[in-house]
Parts: C-alpha cells; sequence; structure tokens
C-alpha cells in the first residue's frame, strides 16, 4: 500500500533532503526562501515535529507545483501514521497535476489503506485511463493485489466492477477485466460469480489467459464447467504458456488425477523442451508413480538444463530437489552408492538437513536403522517446518521398520506439545490400528473429525477398517462416501469404496470402482484388492496379472502380501 512510499531508515541529512528537494523544483524569486522552508521542514520533522513539518512542505509543494515535494509531502504524513493527512496531500498533488500517474496511485493507495473503498471508483478509473496501452492488461491483472487487505471483500468487488464498466465492454480489455472481476469475487468467496466472471471474460476474448488462469482456482468437482474454460483455452492457443499447462498439471495433481497431469507435463516438456520446471516436475510424479527408468531420464535432463542455463548457480533449489529425487530412484534400485552420490552434489547449506534426512533413509533402508536415527536427532534444531520434517522422517523410519510402538511413542510426546495437530494424530490412529488398539484408532480418528470437519482422510480410514474388519458395513460405507464429498475423485478413496462394496457383496459394482481407481493410479494396495475381487468372479488369469503389476510397484506392500498368502497364490 501507500506505506511502502515512505523514506526508509537511512534518510539523507536534512541539508540534503532540502537541497534535492530545493533543486527539483522550478527556478523562481523565492529560491532562497524556498530553501530556508524546505531545511526548515526538515529540521522541524528530525525535531520530532511531523505535522509541522507536513505543513511547512505542502505549502512548499503548492508554491512551486513540485511533483517531488508533493511526494515528500505525503511521505512525510505516512511516516508519522497520518493517513488524512497523507491524503490531503495526495488530493492536493492530484488537483495540481492531474495527469500524474504517481499522483493518483498514492491516493488510490491511501484512500484503500484508510478503507473508504467507496471513495476509490474515480482514482481507479483515473489509474486505468492513465496507463500507456501496453500496460493496460497487466494493470488491470494487478487490481485485486492493490485490494488484497480490505476488510469488506463484497464491497471491495463491487466497487472495482463499477470502476471497470468501460474495460469490460471494451474488446481489447474485456477478457483481462472480467478475469480481474471474477478475482474479486473469489476473494469474497462467491465462486459462483467468479465463475460467470470467467466465462463472460473468456467469451468476450478467447486468447486472454486470465480468465483460464481464473478457472483454474476454481476447478473443483462442485464446479466442473471451470475446467472446461480451461480446457478451451489450452485448445484454442496452441502456443500457450508453458507455465499454464504446467499449472494445469498442478491442480490435476491436487485432485489426484495424476494420469491426467503427466500427459499435461508431458505436453510441456514436449513442445518446450528447454522449460526446466516441466521436466522436475514430471520426473517428480514419475518417481511417484514408481516408473524409475523414465523419472531418471527426466530428472537427469532437469539437471543438464539447470546446469547449462545457470552454469554458477549451484544452490538452486530446483537442483536440490532434482538430487534428492535422483538419489530416492537409485535407493528404489537399491544402489545405494550411487543413491549417496546424488546426496554429495548438494552444496547449499540452506538444504542441510532435507539431504540428511534423505541419508537417514539410506542407511534404515540398508538395516542401519539405529544410525539413520541418529543422523536425524544429531540435526540442529530448524524452523518449524524442518522440525515437522524431522518428526515425520523418524515416525516414517520407524513404521517402515515395523517398530510401531516406537513410533507410537514418538508420535505422543509430539502430541503433549501440539495435542490438536491433526496430521499428528491422524499418524498416531494409523499406527494404533497397526498396535490392533482398534478402539484407541476410532477415538482418534473421531476426535480428528470433531476437531477437523474436512480431514477427509480420517473418514476414509475409519471407513475402511472397519470394512478390512467386516463389521458395521453400512456404516463404513456412508463414512468412505462422505470422504468422497471431499475427494471424489481420489483414488484411494475409491479403493476403500470398492472394497467395502466387495465385502457387502455387491461384486460387480465393486470391480468397476477398482478399474477406474487402478487405472487413475497404479498401486499395489489397489492391486491387491482389484485382484481379489477379480479372483472371486473366476477372472483367475488377469487376477494374477494385476498382482503382478502390483508386485513390480511395491514387491513388500504388506496388503498384497497377505492376499496373496490367504488365497494361496503363488506368482
Amino acid at each position: 500500500m501507500a506505506q511502502n512510499a515512505a523514506p526508509g531508515p537511512a534518510e539523507p541529512s536534512s541539508l540534503a533532503q532540502a537541497q534535492a528537494a530545493h533543486d527539483a523544483a522550478p527556478s523562481s524569486a523565492l529560491d532562497s526562501a524556498l530553501f530556508y522552508q524546505l531545511l526548515l521542514g526538515e529540521l522541524t520533522l528530525q525535531d520530532g515535529e511531523p505535522a509541522a513539518s507536513f505543513a511547512l512542505m505542502l505549502d512548499a509543494a503548492r508554491k512551486t507545483g513540485d511533483a517531488e515535494l508533493y511526494q515528500r509531502a505525503a511521505d512525510i504524513a505516512l511516516q508519522a501514521r497520518s493517513g488524512d493527512s497523507a491524503l490531503q496531500a495526495a488530493q492536493a498533488w492530484k488537483q495540481a497535476l492531474p495527469n500524474s500517474r504517481e499522483a493518483n496511485r498514492y491516493e488510490l493507495q491511501i484512500l484503500i489503506a484508510l478503507n473508504r473503498i467507496d471513495d476509490t471508483v474515480e482514482p481507479l478509473k483515473t489509474e486505468i485511463r492513465l496507463a500507456p496501452d501496453v500496460e493496460r492488461a497487466s494493470v488491470l491483472a494487478t487490481v485485486p493485489r492493490a485490494y488484497a487487505r480490505v476488510s469488506d471483500k463484497k464491497l471491495a468487488a463491487t466497487v472495482v466492477e463499477k470502476a471497470l464498466a468501460n474495460e469490460l465492454k471494451s474488446p481489447a480489455t474485456a477478457g483481462t477485466a472480467w478475469a480481474t472481476v471474477g478475482r474479486m469475487r473469489l476473494a469474497a468467496g462467491d465462486k459462483p460469480g467468479a465463475l460467470v466472471a470467467a466465462q463472460r471474460g473468456q467469451a468476450a476474448d478467447a486468447s486472454a489467459e486470465g480468465p483460464a488462469l481464473l478457472a483454474l482456482d476454481l476447478m473443483e468437482p462442485s464446479q466442473p464447467a471451470a475446467e472446461g474454460l480451461v480446457r478451451k483455452y489450452l485448445a484454442s492457443n496452441p502456443a500457450a504458456r508453458p507455465e499454464m499447462h504446467l499449472a494445469y498439471a498442478r491442480t490435476l495433481l491436487d485432485l489426484q488425477r495424476y494420469a491426467e497431469a503427466t500427459g499435461q507435463l508431458l505436453i510441456v516438456t514436449r513442445e518446450k523442451p528447454d522449460f526446466l520446471e516441466g521436466w522436475l516436475v514430471l520426473g517428480s510424479l514419475q518417481l511417484q508413480d514408481n516408473q524409475l527408468t523414465q523419472a531418471q531420464t527426466s530428472l537427469e535432463h532437469y539437471v543438464a538444463l539447470a546446469r547449462q542455463q545457470n552454469p554458477q548457480d549451484e544452490s538452486n533449489h530446483g537442483l536440490t530437489q532434482a538430487y534428492l529425487s535422483l538419489s530416492q530412484v537409485a535407493e528404489k534400485r537399491k544402489d545405494y552408492a550411487a543413491a549417496e552420490s546424488w546426496l554429495d552434489k548438494i552444496d547449499n547449506p540452506s538444504d542441510f538437513t532435507r539431504a540428511q534426512i534423505r541419508r537417514a533413509s539410506l542407511l534404515a533402508s540398508q538395516g542401519k536403522l539405529e544410525q539413520g536415527l541418529r543422523l536425524i536427532h544429531e540435526l540442529p534444531k530448524g524452523d518449524a517446518a524442518e522440525e515437522q520434517l524431522k518428526l515425520s522422517t523418524e515416525v516414517s523410519l520407524l513404521r517402515d521398520a515395523r517398530q510401531y510402538q516406537l513410533a507410537h511413542d514418538v508420535l505422543a510426546q509430539a502430541l503433549i506439545k501440539t495435542p490438536q495437530d491433526p496430521d499428528l494424530l491422524y499418524d498416531q490412529a494409523m499406527l494404533a490400528e497397526k498396535l490392533d488398539r482398534v478402539d484407541e484408532m476410532e477415538r482418534l480418528l473421531r476426535q480428528l473429525i470433531a476437531l477437523k470437519p474436512d480431514y477427509y482422510q480420517a473418514y476414509n480410514a475409519l471407513g475402511y477398517s472397519l470394512a478390512e474388519r467386516n463389521i458395521r458395513l453400512p456404516e463404513a460405507r456412508e463414512l468412505i462416501r462422505k470422504a468422497l464429498e471431499y475427494a471424489p475423485t481420489d483414488p484411494f478413496i475409491r479403493d476403500s469404496l470398492g472394497w467395502v462394496e466387495f465385502r457387502m457383496g455387491n461384486t460387480g459394482e465393486s470391480a468397476q470402482i477398482f478399474e477406474a481407481a487402478y487405472k487413475a493410479k497404479p498401486d499395489a494396495e489397489i492391486a491387491a484388492h482389484f485382484g481379489e475381487v477379480l479372483w472371486s468372479m473366476g477372472q483367475h488369469e488377469r487376477a494374477v496379472a494385476i498382482w503382478k503389476e502390483g508386485q513390480l510397484l511395491s514387491p513388500d506392500n504388506e496388503t498384497l502380501l497377505e492376499t496373496l498368502k490367504r488365497l494361496r497364490v503363488k506368482l
């Protein structure tokens, strides 16, 4: 806001400040008197009398009509936290120089800071009118940021739409202007209104990126039309920026639509092969899907491009992420020497904790759990995010080593400090299940649901646990369906629904659910359940094929191993 224009702590001397202001002012018979007035104004400010200093500076500005003196007067008022005086100076400046963008910008920002939102219509109109044609779109795009701290978001949305009336009608600006209106509506919590704005913006200008970006932020199961706008924009703009494809891919990832996200990333890397971030995200997703060869190729390509484009920048956090992921690829192949060599390439001190945590995982993978845990415990205390990462890694290593009681104890200590941390409660519930303490698990999950009703993983975990034990199946199905209301495309929740339907005897429906879930996310756990349903239907060959795929994805998956043992199937 306008406060950003206030002078910084390293102010020039009063004499230098006055001299600079004097030099900027027009030459006149008042030169000597003006210089004295400016000097007096600066000295008065240093003596702790900002009101007197402001009056002297504003008077000098009015006498000379000089923009820098008006700005100095406004800055003095802002420094003294006198919004009304700052507004007085800005309005006097604007009156003296009506075509000054800076004067108008000061007035607009100060009015917003004073929460006089109704009064910003005309200054906002002027800001857009005074902007050169080549800058108008960027000016429109920054409007929501200017109003970001306004308390009455609905009023701000109404005021901005009123101020942009002409731009909403002009073919040259309508697309961007409607996107701006949509952003304001979204900030006010009006998602349907924001979607309408995105639709009108795209209808006015199919090449405008703003409506499509707005639609990306609106993409959720309850508003399927939003994704249609994104797809339409990408289809009608073949040369769309790779950042747009990447943003779409990230949104698909958030919606657990992994295959479609991969498709967007393949488009990016094919059409813009020197686009760094596309290779990094693609490699990370391929690693997550256990496509180790493809992941290594993508990540190594990213490293080569990064070194080529920024040969001196080894502190790049993207490089660190690539090295960590490549280390994980090598670890999955049990090539521990290669995994360590990738970690040795991380030189950025700020990434030291992440590198050491990866080393701890490497040690645990080689049966050196105690050494891995010691490495984590010896790390210096970091910020909250680093401490959370250390805790989650320690619990993960203990759980992977089937040290469930120790992991449970570690979380119990952490919960003493933050008893209402939803993630810790969830992890503790999952460990309670591993320890066959199903009553504790259910209590923790119900506590979590009461604390955070939109924590859909808790509904899913409780419903799946009931289905797995083959009890209270109607309740289990309702819990899982509740989870699906929050994440209808999540393949793991679909897996839970398929399992409860199978338990309830709805084999055909269960098979259809698993078919879609496994296609969306090939995973050993889903493969175990899907294969069992197929086996029960007499489709033994296909069941075995699915199980073999699952075994390739994760040879040590407990659910898959238990399923094969119980059904006495050898692959």
